[in-house]
């Protein structure tokens, strides 16, 4: 078997390609995790996230995946038997439904066509016929990483207050924090659920929560058994800069290395990249005959784009003779639309020129794979780029 030469291009919509930066961060000897140094790291990173998620309020950092932080918003907040609203935009909104019905909840599920985000009508229509006020959540994902359609959670949190329900609202930003505009305490936000290995550009290891006052007291009379999730069991030895168990020191040296990176950008010009990038990536697409899986423009995911193969055509078929031929990894499509679309993951290290190369690799993988397009694309999306305003502080 040849070995591929050059760059590999990871193109998937996370894990995403770890910057060079926090790798050399991360290649440090380990220290003591009861010592002085640890609690100097500990209280670095701790507040670094709270500017990254946009909350004065405390962030908690679990050695775990994602899937591990939807756990304990979970297990630190509501209890067997309660009911939670939750609405289906694809394949990671399902999952985390089925998490939340193996813990005894009562899921309210609104369905959706995994084209469109939360509606919030309809979670407002739901509060407000719920008169006995026995819905403790709302959960939904912001950044649906199957099918590249973003919610809009200032709207969902303006209909729970329309609805003038006390529901918790709790958000999975897995794909979206880092690389989408995300404000947990503006957005009245009560439990943000996130991860490492997306917008944040490093390995997988670490699951976030960033809380609110209310969903730290609704954990106070919570009677969900957790040991490992406890928030209060993190948060005593958090306040000093320590973890309760063994933290994930490689991964805490790399996360104090990207949160720089990050606010050395500066949160909105990261943003605003990503705004430049997805909306080049949608040029290209649309040049070359192809349909965009979200049909709701307000709604395009900045992270990545699904993309539908026209029929006739199998997207992992695709993606293969792409990684064979020109050595990039796209992601493939998830559970109900599994090699019906391809998806393009413009996120975290990722700039105007690796875009350029990652969208020539797909339109050379189109023609190689006998799909049925236009020629074009990587032409269109360099006149998106060269048409708009690099800095948002400019006018």
């Amino acid at each position: 078997m040849s070995v591929p030469q050059g760059h590999h291009f990871l193109q998937i919509p996370g894990p995403s390609p770890v910057p060079e930066r926090v790798l050399q961060a991360m290649h440090r000897q380990i220290i003591d995790h009861r010592g002085p140094a640890f609690a100097r790291l500990g209280r670095e990173v701790l507040e670094g996230c709270q500017a990254i998620f946009q909350t004065a309020g405390p962030v908690i950092i679990y050695p775990s995946s994602g899937t591990g932080a939807w756990e304990a918003a979970i297990v630190n907040t509501l209890s067997p038997g309660v009911r939670v609203l939750m609405a289906e935009t694809g394949h990671f909104a399902t999952l985390w439904q089925r998490m939340a019905a193996r813990f005894g909840l009562e899921v309210d599920f609104i369905r959706g066509d995994w084209r469109h985000g939360v509606d919030p009508a309809a979670i407002e229509a739901k509060l407000a016929a719920d008169a006995t006020r026995s819905i403790r959540a709302v959960m939904v994902v912001h950044n649906e990483t199957s099918t590249g359609v973003l919610s809009r959670i200032p709207d969902i949190r303006a209909a729970i207050d329309r609805a003038g329900h006390p529901a918790l609202l709790m958000v999975d930003t897995i794909s979206s924090l880092g690389s989408a505009d995300y404000r947990h305490d503006e957005w009245g936000v009560d439990v943000t659920v996130s991860c490492s290995q997306k917008g944040l550009m490093l390995p997988p290891g670490l699951g976030f929560n960033a809380i609110s006052e209310k969903a730290l007291e609704a954990s106070r009379r919570n009677t969900m058994p957790r040991s490992y999730w406890d928030w209060q069991e993190m948060l005593k030895p958090n306040a000093s800069g320590f973890f309760p168990s063994t933290p994930a020191t490689s991964l805490l040296y790399g996360l104090r290395e990207s949160i720089a990176m990050l606010l050395e950008e500066g949160l909105a010009r990261v943003f605003a990249r990503h705004e430049r990038l997805a909306a080049a990536t949608r040029a290209a697409v649309n040049a070359w005959g192809l349909e965009i899986l979200c049909l709701e423009p307000s709604e395009y995911s900045p992270v990545l784009t699904a993309v539908i193969m026209p029929a006739g055509h199998d997207a992992d078929a695709f993606r293969k003779i792409v990684l064979e031929r020109y050595n990039m990894s796209l992601g493939s499509g998830l559970s109900r639309v599994a090699g019906k679309v391809f998806r393009i993951g413009h996120l975290g290290e990722c700039n105007e020129l690796t875009l350029l190369g990652a969208l020539t690799g797909v339109e050379l993988g189109l023609a190689a794979a006998g799909v049925p397009h236009r020629p074009g694309g990587v032409a269109a999306a360099m006149a998106d780029l060269a048409g708009r305003n690099t800095d948002p502080a400019v006018p």
